[in-house]
Parts: structure tokens; C-alpha cells; sequence
């Protein structure tokens, strides 16, 4: 979460905005599941967990509260269709105010369509680097792309922490505009000119550099709870910050994704080999034993991929959302420990729960990979369909959007234009009217 985000949270916890919380204003669920994110990483370190409730525990945690924060995507959403705040009205002459573009992106249907091939595409040119190149060559140049994208991850994950427990930084805002132009395509270098523009606080800046640190602390070491940290500030923040749009967009990502694990797991080597051989924060580690292995002198882990979180993640935070819309809870000002009934979110993440179970189970059972979105996917989108069909809001399920107005309206006169162009054809060109003589 952003500051600012956390700013809007805590005020909206003073408040009571956004729904009734619960005792002392605090969602005990929230806080409990951030406790157990950081107690398991240090007991993890500690003594052996086993790596099934670690993991268990681990991951329903992350999108316990991960789906939480991403409440504040309603606020924004508002702000982004003109609507204010209880109490507050427009000046005259005065625009509503707005939020930048990329406070939060929305994916679009065509972009679920294409992601399993893109994905595809992806894992198979890794494949191919790991077949045909020095792997630790390889590994050097993900390791330090994924160093600056974790920076960034980070920054943003401690900046409110830092905020909260040094109250005496000051919160004056630095703002400086750099912008420059650069010749290269746009699907090299993306729009021109590029945007370097510095919007932080001091708390922004010290957890900058205290991320700095981190990342080439992990570069140099990559030490599996490092890499753990980095994984999890991925996922907090991907849920976070990312909507699908739609129940539909969600439902086809996520059959899409299911056919690509399941060709990739069973149907090649790629994606076992991939997983092997690629030494980045793409994954959580669990650790099997403390001790380290006497050949490789390396302690065993087992893995979880963080599609396996962030994308179930992005479609459970949808229906948290959906249950929020549904009980009329305000977006003004957020407040992520508000409580209202969620019955779509919760039976969701139960049968999430159930999924992982099986996947681990079978993965067990048969001592052999298993793509968990075989077992995750018919999870989260029966639980959602069961819970709809019951409750008799089927309708209100698939109608249910987050995407932008523009967007549909630009739809809509595109289909206007289209259906007058086809009236025209029809009809054919007008004949001019004769004149009258005199």
C-alpha cells in the first residue's frame, strides 16, 4: 500500500467509514493474518515448520489480507467516474477530481484471451535461454531485473510501516517533474516521452534506500527467506493494485491459465525445468529441513509459483469487492478492516484452501509436479457459480463491472457508428431533389 493509501485507511478506520468494524476498529482477521505472514517467515528460520502447514497458512494469509487492501480499488473507481465523498459538493465551474490512470489497472477481455499465449510465449523463450545459454548467465540478468522491480515492491510495502512506527519524519510531500524524450518504438521503449517524475515523502525516501539495501543483500546472497520477502511483497502488491474488470474477464483468464498449466506441467518438461533452474523471487520457498543437504550444502525447498497465488488472488479480490458493491458499503473514505457480509469472497477462499489441499495431496501421493491451477481454477469459479445460483444473483454476478465508463461508452459509439454506416449501405445514397422551374 501506498501512503496515501494508508493515510485514507487509518482515517477511515477512525471514522468507521465504509461499513460497522469490528471491536477497537480493526478487522481481527486482517491483523491476524498479517502477524501470521511475518511470524511464519522468522519461525521459519527458526525451526522446522512443516513446509504443508507453512505453506497452507502462508499463502491463505497473503490473500487474506491482499484482497483486503485492494478495497481501496473501489475508492479510486469512484473517483475515477466522477462521484465524491458524503458531504462534499462542487464549486461552481469546478471539475470533479480525478485520479491518475495508473493508480490501478483494469484488464481488458482482450487481454485475458491473450495472456496464456503471451505467457506461453514467455515460458518457452526461458526454456530455450536455460537450453542454449550458460544458466548462471541467465539467472545474473533475471536476478537483477527482478532486484529493481522488488526495489520498487518494497518501497512501496514499507513506506506506511516506516510512517507508522517514525511519526517524527516530516510528511511534507517533494514533488519534481522529469520527463524525457527518447527514439525509440514504442514497443521497445513504450510512449515518448518517459515519465521519471519524483512524487515522495521522507518516509518514501527512507524506504527506498532501506530497499536498496535489501535487493543487493538478496543479489549477492539469495537467500531463500529473502527470497520469500520479495515474493510476498510481489503478491501483496499485484492484488492489490490490479482488477479484472469483470466476473467474465476473470472467468476467462483463469479457464485460459488452466489449460496452459496443465499443457506445460503434463505435456512438456518446460515448466518443471523452468522452475528448477531459475534462481529468482517467481516463487515461495518452504523449507523442508534446516539442515543443509551434506552433498549440496544447500537446504531443500519445496515451491509454489506466485501465479498459483496472485492469479486466484486477483479473481478472490474481484468478489471481495463484488460483496462490498452488493451490501452498499461506501468507498469513501476506505476502509479495509470494514466489516459486511461476504459470503462470494469467503466461500471462495475456503474453496481455495480445499484446492491446494488437493494439489499437495496428489503432488505427494504420486511424487510428481502438479499444475495447482488444474485443481485451483473449477475451485474458484464453481464456488463463486454454487454461491451465485444459491443466493439467486446470478445476473448480478456476470453483470457486475469495474471497468472504466469511457471504455464502455467508446464501445457503444463504436457500435453506433457501426449500425449507422449499415442503415446508410441499405438505404443507399440520397437522390437530390429536383429543382422547381419557374
Amino acid at each position: 500500500m501506498t501512503s496515501e493509501t494508508m493515510e485514507k485507511t487509518s482515517s477511515a478506520s477512525a471514522t468507521g467509514g465504509g461499513g460497522v468494524v469490528g471491536s477497537g476498529g480493526k478487522n481481527p482477521l486482517v491483523v491476524a493474518s498479517s502477524a501470521l505472514i511475518l511470524g511464519l517467515w522468522v519461525a521459519a528460520q527458526v525451526v522446522d515448520v512443516p513446509y504443508v502447514v507453512n505453506l497452507m497458512i502462508l499463502v491463505t494469509s497473503i490473500l487474506y489480507v491482499a484482497c483486503h487492501c485492494s478495497l481501496i480499488l473501489r475508492e479510486e473507481q469512484a473517483l475515477a467516474r466522477g462521484e465524491l465523498p458524503p458531504g462534499e459538493t462542487l464549486k461552481e465551474g469546478e471539475d470533479a477530481p480525478m485520479v491518475a490512470a495508473a493508480a490501478g489497472e483494469t484488464m481488458r477481455k482482450e487481454d485475458a484471451m491473450t495472456f496464456p499465449l503471451l505467457g506461453s510465449a514467455s515460458l518457452f523463450s526461458l526454456y530455450c535461454a536455460f537450453k542454449f545459454f550458460d544458466r548462471d548467465t541467465v539467472n545474473l540478468i533475471i536476478s537483477a531485473y527482478f532486484c529493481l522491480v522488488g526495489c520498487a515492491a518494497l518501497t512501496v510495502s514499507f513506506s506506511p510501516v516506516l510512517s507508522s512506527m517514525l511519526p517524527f519524519l516530516p510528511s511534507t510531500r517533494y514533488e519534481k517533474e522529469i520527463k524525457i524524450n527518447h527514439p525509440l518504438p514504442a514497443f521497445l521503449g513504450g510512449e515518448s516521452p518517459w515519465d521519471l517524475s519524483v512524487d515522495c515523502t521522507a518516509a518514501d525516501a527512507l524506504s527506498f534506500l532501506c530497499s536498496v539495501a535489501f535487493s543487493v543483500v538478496y543479489f549477492r546472497t539469495k537467500h531463500w527467506a529473502l527470497n520469500n520477502v520479495l515474493g510476498i511483497a510481489f503478491c501483496l502488491q499485484g492484488i492489490e493494485r490490479f482488477s479484472l474488470g469483470t466476473y467474465k474477464i476473470g472467468a476467462i483468464l483463469l479457464v485460459g491459465l488452466f489449460f496452459y498449466d496443465i499443457f506445460w506441467v503434463f505435456g512438456t518438461d518446460v515448466m518443471v525445468t523452468v522452475a528448477k533452474n531459475l534462481d529468482g523471487p517467481i516463487k515461495i520457498l518452504f523449507p523442508r529441513s534446516l539442515v543443509p543437504n551434506p552433498i549440496t550444502n544447500k537446504i531443500e525447498c519445496s515451491l509454489l509459483g506466485l501465479g498459483d497465488i496472485v492469479i486466484p488472488g486477483f479473481f478472490l479480490a474481484l468478489l471481495l469487492r463484488f460483496d462490498a458493491h452488493r451490501h452498499d458499503v461506501c468507498p469513501f473514505p476506505t476502509n479495509v478492516h470494514a466489516s459486511f457480509p461476504k459470503p462470494y469472497f469467503h466461500s471462495c477462499l475456503l474453496a481455495y484452501v480445499a484446492g491446494l489441499g488437493t494439489t499437495l495431496y496428489v503432488m505427494i501421493a504420486f511424487e510428481a509436479a502438479q499444475p495447482a491451477l488444474l485443481y485451483l481454477v473449477p475451485a474458484c469459479l464453481g464456488s463463486s457459480l454454487i454461491c451465485a445460483l444459491v443466493r439467486g444473483e446470478l445476473k448480478e454476478l456476470f453483470e457486475y463491472s469495474e471497468e472504466e465508463e469511457e471504455d464502455e461508452e467508446e464501445e457503444e459509439e463504436g457500435e453506433g457508428e457501426g449500425k449507422k454506416e449499415e442503415k446508410k449501405e441499405v438505404e443507399g445514397p440520397k437522390k437530390p431533389k429536383a429543382k422547381k422551374e419557374d
